[in-house]
């Protein structure tokens, strides 16, 4: 099983011309009802890999999450870095442009209500300490 990520977006850019070797932006043809449900905007896009998972980001899952930069004591791949980062650029990218955003990172099976939804202000979150967290529902601030 791997992680799913999906964005929505009030933009009618085509996010596919974002896609690099480590992010591909794609329209799902077959958006679940459940998730089409949770994302607030009308452009949804699938966000993952050149292999198509969405794996290849910084993942938090349980405990205590929050955001931060990449530890020493907790490695994490370069490649996860990378397209987390670029990720983040375009998320911004968008939100300060004046359109909405939001993003929703999935555990396969995971069923609405145990979806939260946090607020994150890109003001406050930098780029080095953005992270997605599993079964939650970002909704972006510039």
């Amino acid at each position: 099983m791997c992680y799913e990520l999906y964005l929505s977006t009030s933009s009618s850019e085509d996010l596919a011309k974002y896609s690099s070797a480590l992010v591909h932006f794609e329209c799902p043809e077959d958006l679940d009802n459940k998730i089409a449900a949770i994302l607030l905007n009308p452009a949804k896009w699938y966000v993952g890999s050149q292999s198509g998972c969405s794996c290849t980001f910084r993942h938090l899952a349980g405990g205590d999450l929050n955001f931060d930069k990449p530890q020493d004591w907790f490695p994490e791949e370069r490649d996860n870095l990378r397209a987390t980062a670029e990720l983040y650029r375009v998320i911004a990218s968008l939100a300060q442009g004046g359109e909405k955003v939001d993003c929703l990172d999935l555990w396969p099976g995971a069923e609405p209500t145990q979806i939260k939804t946090m607020p994150v202000s890109l003001s406050v979150v930098p780029e080095k300490a953005f992270r997605l967290f599993e079964d939650y529902h970002f909704v972006f601030e510039p």
